[in-house]
């Protein structure tokens, strides 16, 4: 099973920099969840970064506008989304929009994916 992070936030250094500036005068209307439970304003945060280091499973990470060019017919996702996916390649959805932007905390995404 491979499980893909898809952020709600676009690839390349001005973005990233964008993001930042968001992160830092507004982070309360930063439109990315799924970065903020994952990393701080500079750096990904420890506890992720072990969860992902320990994690025997297949994981990708891509930026939306990676995920829509590399996956074609992905139209009918929001962002940010956790998707899984077989050996057949299909795609479906693990963690949703709705439920990752609920999340409080990296601790609650850590607790609702599979371990192994």
């Amino acid at each position: 099973m491979k499980i893909t992070f898809i952020y709600n936030a676009n690839s390349g250094k001005i973005n990233t920099w964008l993001d930042i500036g968001h992160k830092l005068i507004s982070p309360d209307t930063y439109s990315c969840n799924l970065c903020s439970l994952t990393h701080g304003v500079f750096s990904e945060r420890e506890e992720w970064k072990k969860y992902r280091e320990e994690s025997s499973l297949e994981l990708e990470f891509l930026h939306k506008d990676e995920f829509e060019k590399i996956y074609k017919g992905t139209e009918q996702y929001t962002f940010p989304i956790i998707l899984k996916s077989e050996e057949d390649g299909k795609y479906e959805v693990l963690v949703s929009t709705d439920q990752v932007n609920k999340l409080k905390d990296i601790g609650d995404l850590i607790k609702i994916l599979p371990r192994s």
